[in-house]
């Protein structure tokens, strides 16, 4: 969707545009700032009291319940302020989404499986901002460890929430300081982790939350199985939410039953058991038609190339950089290589053997500097335990300094910390000549003063940037490394080339002199903005990104900087070292190659040919994942059939510990390759298509009507919003076409409980970004829009401007010249445990016409003046009629629409039902089959003494075929008896409790 524009703030009441452009006059001409007048709008010898034309105090009430009232969950009302809100711009298929999330207020949650790189996370940030507006704020996210940060900064930067991580260390303080329960934050959401959400089960079943959204939920696709702890922990612990948003590109990928599994996390009662749905679905096409139909409420999924005319994708470009390393970083390797595959070693500790040889296997290949870093690490702690220090320092702790993405792996990893015991003589003999070892490698890899790899990287710049010329793209590369120290070494290694000067560095921490100094520069430059958060950790990241943007041309990020950051600015990606996880890659990439990215993206990545398994890494990344080509990177299949990416980091890190031989390690990715192919199923690709997926150009329509109705929504919404901001602030801002300055703050603000209104300029959201950004939610429109609902309005006489208007409304015509009577009431319906209000507008002429459709609201758009009532005495019955009829048929659709809910709802519960009993005949029918076996075998059997065995073999069956007949119907009755008993509860659900309150009754006249 385009941007809006400076339209959204010229006066919808104002008609031309050209009245609203002028400023009004600055208000310490007009003395202290004081609320607006009642009378303002008035006309003193026919000319109005301030250049621009104000809001009335009636119009100004009705658009502040319209800014703020809750629409149905349906309607793109609803999402309204959340549109306007929101600092991204917003497409069709993820309005359409969040909207499909939001809708049926009886479900229990829904999966959003759109393709890869459509902004799942996008769709679930509205869900997310919607119930943060209505009040729902008890909002839980569960991700994979390395997306915390990203989910974090996103909720941030898009929807202006401030989420909490919680992880082991947040959630110890909290627990000791306030002693409550971590995950009770009234703030934000919470963001936490899959492991840490099944560890504290126990805390997170003890919350009624409102939201839980779930990312990367194929995990969870295997609940059904014993075997899935996390996922059935989780189940259990969530069993009591009432809206969940699964989110996943990979709902199906083996077998039909994920499908089943992932349901049945979000609603137990949509289909039976296990075994019914086994013999109902699976390996039979012909029922596909009604398992689509039973999907249809609750999954939703939208492909890339439904949505292409809305979302231009750029292509991957992979240029491979080879390398040879030097003799001495040859045996260098050989050594660490051959020291890692012993049997017996004293540094590793013995419950993270297996992680931490990852991270050792993954520094050798990063640099010298990296793995001398680590071998002097790994030394001291060894000396720690020989000297018997009373605190041995726990040696991933002490690498994840350097390899910053230590923590996330170790997340994820099963591996059982065991406890350091007192070693023997003979253990401590070992262990020093370990020390020993471990200090003679480490000086090998300082005397190596040079890196064949980082000679080929200078090479490689010289050669991606004359790609990124050739495609008209800025000169700008970002380089990751999975080292800090590596980082440290590529800044000196080209300090003194053409690209020292704009070298930019990220990481972890970012507390270097260099980042300090850009983020107190950026301070200065954005002081009064929103742009500052007060998180030094956030601005002090988008700070360093910003000056990438503006004044750099090499930023050089460790994982922590593929987590979370946009770079689309950015069209070259350098993978000095290559990281083992797809889905980090995928990341990495994704941080240019994004939606906004204008240009084809250049990948670079470095082969050392002199190692057989790490061209094999490449080539199996490149090829089976096709990371590096092509428009849309990696396919969901291939990501999906790896389930979690540190598996496939373990089953790389075990090729590279046990196999030595070419030989062996080139048959060791062909059996990694061929487990990959067994698990990307190509029938199960063809299920999804036929269950998940619709005709594109249905869908493309839809989207259409979607786009246009989204994007009239929120410029109604931000138009009416800056109107009553005009009207409220009159005497204490300057406005123009682009927002406002805030001069003065409005008298009686200290009194409203509402903090963090400042003076200077403010903007809508997706403006210039460098002013305070105004949204509904903002305090000072707060304030405003609460002015307006909460003032006493008498009767007065609101004369309507026709021409004033500027654009023809061809209904209105006809009542020029007339006068009569118009009424405002807010009708709040209560049911199906949702609350909704819906403005009724009415009006009738003096000669007992009533207005019909819009027309009523249609004249409280038009510029209008404040005149003393003249005519004034009760409306006549014509109107009175007119507003009862009008609620009539406004209850009578929310109705019919909850009915339908009501109807789908009972569905289910009649298809759950049927199910269970589905389940419970198929174990007759079975027996009926063995007996009807029995008796053949009987009336064949040569002798006496078979035949009497067969028969009594057909009684015993009989026996088990009766009671299972009688337990059919007990469990029948009892299926019938819980379905009844769900069905009367929503009934009482359906029942509506209505309010009705009259905002204001005016007399009107049209000239």
């Amino acid at each position: 969707m385009g941007e809006p524009g400076a339209f959204a703030a010229r006066s919808w009441i104002g008609g031309s545009p050209k009245a609203s452009t002028r400023r009004s006059r600055r208000p310490s001409e007009r003395g202290p700032c004081q609320p607006p007048n009642h009378a303002r709008g008035r006309t003193r010898g026919g000319s109005p009291l301030t250049t621009q034309q104000l809001l009335t105090p009636h119009q100004s009430q009705y658009f502040a319940w319209l800014l703020t009232r809750r629409a149905a969950g349906d309607s793109v009302e609803s999402l309204a302020s959340t549109l306007v809100d929101s600092q991204v711009d917003l497409n069709p298929h993820q309005v359409e989404a969040a909207l499909f999330a939001c809708r049926n207020p009886l479900s229990r949650g829904v999966i959003l499986a759109d393709e890869v790189g459509l902004g799942k996370t996008i769709e679930a940030g509205l869900v997310i901002s919607q119930r943060w507006a209505e009040r729902r704020r008890k909002v839980l996210i569960i991700v994979p460890a390395n997306l915390r940060k990203q989910w974090h900064q996103e909720l941030q930067d898009k929807f202006g929430l401030q989420g909490l991580i919680l992880e082991a260390k947040s959630y110890n303080a909290i627990r000791k300081q306030e002693q409550r329960n971590p995950f009770l934050f009234a703030s934000g959401p919470i963001i936490c982790s899959y492991q840490f959400a099944k560890a504290k089960a126990d805390d997170v079943k003890g919350i009624d939350w409102d939201l839980v959204v779930l990312d990367e939920a194929h995990r969870l696709r295997n609940v059904y199985k014993t075997s899935n702890v996390i996922a059935k922990t989780l189940k259990e612990a969530l069993s009591r939410v009432h809206s969940k948003v699964l989110l996943t590109a990979t709902p199906l990928q083996n077998s039909l039953l994920e499908l089943y599994g992932l349901v049945s996390f979000i609603d137990d009662r949509v289909f039976g058991d296990l075994d019914s749905f086994r013999s109902q679905f699976t390996g039979r096409e012909q029922s596909f038609s009604s398992l689509r139909d039973r999907l249809a409420p609750i999954c939703k999924r939208t492909l890339r190339k439904q949505v292409q005319p809305y979302v231009s994708y750029t292509a991957r470009k992979a240029i491979v950089e080879e390398f040879t390393p030097s003799s001495e970083e040859q045996e260098l390797s050989r050594l660490v290589a051959d020291y890692l595959r012993r049997p017996n070693l004293k540094a590793l500790p013995e419950g993270q053997r297996q992680l931490i040889s990852l991270v050792l296997w993954k520094l050798l290949a990063s640099s010298t500097h990296a793995i001398a870093g680590a071998l002097e690490t790994m030394a001291k702690r060894l000396q720690g335990v020989l000297n018997e220090t009373p605190v041995v320092a726990d040696l991933a702790e002490e690498l994840d300094e350097d390899y910053e993405s230590l923590d996330e792996t170790a997340e994820e990893w099963e591996d059982q910390e065991q406890g350091t015991k007192a070693a023997s003589r003979a253990e401590r003999d070992a262990i020093a000549q370990e020390i020993e070892e471990l200090r003679h490698f480490r000086t090998l890899a300082t005397n190596i003063r040079e890196n064949a790899k980082g000679k080929a990287l200078l090479t490689a710049l010289d050669r991606a940037f004359a790609e990124l010329d050739r495609l008209g793209a800025a000169r700008k590369a970002i380089i990751f490394t999975e080292s800090k120290r590596t980082q440290e070494y590529l800044l000196n290694l080209l300090a003194d080339t053409p690209y020292g000067d704009g070298i930019v560095l990220f990481n972890g921490t970012n507390s270097d002199q260099r980042a300090q100094a850009i983020y107190k520069d950026w301070l200065k430059r954005h002081e009064g903005t929103d742009r500052i958060t007060g998180s030094k950790t956030a601005d002090t990241r988008a700070a360093l990104v910003e000056h990438f943007k503006e004044r750099g041309k090499v930023m050089i990020a460790t994982e922590a900087g593929a987590e979370g950051i946009n770079l689309q600015f950015c069209s070259l990606v350098i993978n000095y070292d290559l990281p083992w996880n797809p889905q980090r890659i995928e990341q990495r990439i994704g941080r240019c190659h994004r939606y906004g990215q204008k240009h084809d993206v250049v990948v670079v990545n470095f082969v050392d040919r002199s190692n057989e398994a790490d061209a094999r890494v490449y080539e199996l990344l490149s090829q089976k994942f096709q990371l590096f080509e092509g428009v849309f990177g990696a396919s969901d299949e291939v990501l999906g059939a790896i389930g979690s990416g540190v598996d496939f980091e373990r089953r790389i890190a075990e090729i590279y510990q046990n196999c030595r031989e070419p030989e062996e390690i080139k048959s060791s990715f062909e059996q990694l390759q061929l487990d990959l192919s067994g698990e990307i199923n190509e029938a199960m690709v063809k299920t999804r298509q036929v269950l998940l997926e619709n005709f594109d150009e249905e869908v493309q329509e839809k989207l259409r009507m979607r786009a246009d109705d989204s994007r009239n929504a929120r410029n109604r919404f931000e138009r009416m919003l800056m109107d009553l901001t005009r009207a409220e602030l009159v005497h204490c801002a300057a406005f123009d076409d682009d927002g406002f300055d805030l001069r003065h703050i409005p008298t009686g603000v200290e009194h409203s409980g509402l903090t963090g209104i400042e003076l200077g300029r403010y903007e809508l959201p997706r403006r210039s970004g460098d002013a305070h950004l105004y949204r509904i939610n903002h305090p000072l429109a707060r304030w405003g829009i609460e002015q307006a609902k909460a003032r006493a309005l008498n009767g007065a006489r609101l004369v309507f401007d026709y021409n004033a208007y500027g654009s023809k409304i061809s209904t209105l015509e006809a009542w020029r010249g007339k006068a009569g009577w118009l009424t405002v009431k807010l009708i709040s319906v209560e049911t199906l445990g949702n609350q909704e209000q819906h403005l009724l507008v009415a009006a009738g002429t003096t000669d007992g016409v009533a207005l019909a459709e819009e027309d009523p609201e249609k004249l409280l758009r038009l510029p209008a003046t404040t005149q003393a009532a003249s005519l004034f005495n009760a409306p006549d019955a014509t109107l009175l009629a007119d507003v009862e009829a009008r609620k009539t048929a406004l209850l009578r659709d929310v109705n019919e629409r909850n009915l339908g809910y009501f109807e789908q709802e009972v569905q289910k519960l009649d298809a759950w039902a049927d199910d269970l009993k589905l389940g419970l005949e198929q174990e007759i029918k079975e027996i009926d089959r063995e007996i009807k076996e029995v008796r053949r075998t009987a009336a064949t059997s040569p002798t006496l003494e078979e035949k009497l065995s067969w028969q009594k073999k057909q009684r015993e069956l009989e026996g088990k075929r009766s009671k299972l007949r009688r337990e059919l119907f007990a469990r029948q009755d009892e299926v019938e008896a819980q379905r009844n008993d769900l069905i009367s509860q929503l009934e009482v659900q359906l029942q509506q409790q209505v309010e009705e309150r009259t905002l204001f009754t005016v007399e009107w006249e049209l000239v």
